[in-house]
C-alpha cells in the first residue's frame, strides 16, 4: 500500500501522493503530511545529487507513480543545473560550510524543488487527462522558479502574486519578463504575508477551487518540502555521515519550508545535530523560539526580502508534529492567532521543538557588514539571505567541533544593489540572463482584494480551454 497522507487540522481526507500533490492546501485549511516518517536507505558518500533524491524519495511516491517514470523525472529535473553535484558545498573556515543551492535556471534554492514539482505536476495532469491552474504567492524566489519549471507545459496555467515593490528588480523581472500564454503574473499592492492570505482563502472555497482547478506549488504542498529533503541528506553525506558525524545546518527563514524540510530528513535518520533558524528584522521565528510566544508585527522591508514574512505557513506542520498530531489543537492555535496576532505555544510543543531547533537575528547592518567581511577575507560574494544565515550560525553554533552548513539560498545577482553597498563590486547576472533588463515585462497591477484577482484567475482558465 503506497504511503498515505494527512491534514494538520485533522478534518480533511486522507489522500495518496497523487491526490496530495494536486490538492496543495487540504480542505480544512490545513497542510497535507506522511501519516509515518520512512527511513532512509543505505546511501553511500560516492552516489550522485539524482541518485540520492531517487533513494531518499521513492517512498513517498511509490504506488501513486511508476519507477520508471519517476527515474526520468528526477534526472531530467537535475540535468539543467549547472554544477554537475546540483548543490556545490565550499570552506568558509572553521568547520562552516556554504552549500551553494542557486545553480538552478532562476539562481535560487526553490529551484531544486520546483524544477521536480512542475515535471511531477504535468505528468499526473496528463495521466489523469485534465487541467489545473498552480496558484501561487512568491516573497521573491517561488515566482520565478515555479513559472521556469512550468511556463509552456499544456497540462498546467499558472497566476503567481507577488507584492508590488517588495521583491528584487531581478527577482521581479525573473517572473514578469516571461511571455508564455499559460502563465500570468499580478503585483498585489500589499506584502506578502498578504499574497499568501489570498492563496489560501482561494483553496479554501471549494466552489473556486473546482471552478479553475486550483493546484499549489507553494510550500504548503508536501512535494516541495519532499524535494527539499535530498540536499540535507546529500550534506550530511558529503561532510562525514557514513562515519557516524553529524552535521548542523543554518537556514535562512521566512516561511518555515526549507528549514522544516531538514527537521523531517533528521527524522528519517539523517545525523543532524542542531537546525539554526536565522530571521532577518521580521523575526517571528526567532521570536517564537525565544519566548514560547507567536506574535505577529508589521513586515519591515528589508535588504533579505524573501524573508519579509510574519506568518510562516510552514510552521503549522512542526507544531502538528510537536503537539503529537493533535490536529483539533493545532486548528484551535491557529485559529487564535489569526483572530489577534498572538498565541501561547503549549510548553510541552515548545521542548520538543527545542531540542533540535536554535533561532537568530540579523538586521541589515550586520547583513552588510557579513558580506563585505566575507568578499575581502575569502574573494567571493554572497548575498543578503545567506548572510543572514552565517551571521546567525557562528552566534548559535553549539559544537565546533560538529560541522556547520549555511545554505546559500540565492545568488549573488538577485541582489545586486544590497551586494554592491556592501562590497563596492556588482555582481553581473550569467550569461543566459545578460538580457534580463532589456526585455518587456508582462504583469497585472491588483488591489488586496480576492474578488479582483479571482477576475484574473477566471481569464486565464478561459483562455486555457
Amino acid at each position: 500500500m503506497s504511503l498515505q497522507y494527512t491534514s494538520t487540522r485533522g478534518d480533511a481526507p486522507t489522500l495518496d501522493f497523487g491526490d496530495v500533490l494536486l490538492t496543495g492546501l487540504a480542505t480544512d485549511g490545513g497542510l497535507y503530511c506522511p501519516t509515518e516518517m520512512p527511513e532512509l536507505p543505505p546511501l553511500s558518500a560516492d552516489m550522485t545529487y539524482t541518485e540520492v533524491a531517487l533513494a531518499v524519495m521513492w517512498p513517498f511516491v511509490e504506488g501513486s507513480i511508476d519507477r520508471e517514470s519517476f527515474v526520468s523525472i528526477v534526472n531530467d529535473a537535475y540535468a539543467c543545473f549547472r554544477d554537475p553535484a546540483v548543490v556545490p558545498i565550499r570552506e568558509l573556515g572553521d568547520g562552516h560550510h556554504l552549500m551553494d543551492l542557486a545553480k538552478g535556471p532562476t539562481l535560487a534554492f526553490k529551484d531544486v524543488a520546483l524544477q521536480l514539482v512542475g515535471r511531477l505536476l504535468d505528468r499526473e495532469l496528463t495521466v489523469r487527462g485534465r487541467t489545473a491552474m498552480v496558484f501561487a504567492a512568491t516573497s521573491g524566489d517561488t515566482g520565478s522558479a515555479a513559472i521556469e519549471a512550468l511556463a509552456n507545459r499544456s497540462m498546467v496555467s499558472a497566476v503567481v502574486l507577488h507584492p508590488l515593490g517588495r521583491v528584487s528588480d531581478v527577482q521581479r523581472r525573473q517572473m514578469t519578463t516571461v511571455d508564455a500564454p499559460n502563465i500570468r503574473n499580478l503585483a498585489v499592492r500589499g506584502n506578502f504575508d498578504d499574497c499568501q492570505d489570498l492563496v489560501k482563502a482561494a483553496f479554501n472555497d471549494s466552489a473556486v477551487r473546482s471552478e479553475v482547478g486550483l493546484a499549489a506549488v507553494n510550500s504548503i504542498n508536501w512535494a516541495r518540502v519532499m524535494a527539499q529533503i535530498v540536499y540535507y541528506v546529500v550534506g550530511s553525506l558529503r561532510l562525514g555521515a557514513t562515519s557516524g558525524q553529524p552535521v548542523s545546518y543554518s537556514v535562512p527563514t521566512g516561511n518555515f519550508g526549507n528549514v522544516l524540510a531538514g527537521w523531517y530528513a533528521k527524522r528519517m535518520g539523517a545525523p543532524i545535530d542542531q537546525l539554526v533558524v536565522a530571521s532577518n528584522r521580521n523575526d517571528v521565528l526567532t521570536r517564537y523560539f525565544e519566548t514560547g510566544s507567536l506574535d505577529a508585527f508589521d513586515v519591515v522591508p528589508s535588504l533579505s526580502p524573501s524573508m519579509d514574512i510574519q506568518v510562516s505557513s510552514n510552521f503549522e506542520r512542526a507544531l502538528w508534529e510537536a503537539s503529537g498530531r493533535d490536529g483539533a489543537a493545532v486548528a484551535a492555535l491557529l485559529t487564535e492567532f489569526r483572530a489577534s496576532g498572538s498565541a501561547e505555544v503549549p510548553t510541552s510543543w515548545n521542548d520538543a521543538l527545542a531540542e533540535t531547533f536554535d533561532a537568530g537575528r540579523a538586521d541589515d547592518d550586520q547583513t552588510l557588514e557579513e558580506i563585505r567581511a566575507v568578499h575581502e577575507r575569502l574573494g567571493f560574494l554572497i548575498e543578503p539571505h545567506t548572510a543572514v544565515g552565517t551571521v546567525v550560525a557562528r552566534e548559535l553554533r553549539r559544537d565546533p567541533s560538529i560541522p556547520m552548513i549555511t545554505l546559500a539560498t540565492a545568488a549573488p545577482a538577485k541582489f545586486p544593489d544590497a551586494v554592491e553597498k556592501a562590497t563596492g563590486v556588482r555582481p553581473p547576472l550569467p550569461t543566459f540572463l545578460s538580457e534580463l533588463h532589456d526585455r518587456p515585462e508582462y504583469f497585472v497591477e491588483v488591489g488586496n482584494d480576492l474578488d479582483e484577482i479571482l477576475v484574473e484567475l477566471r481569464d486565464l482558465a478561459d483562455t486555457a480551454q
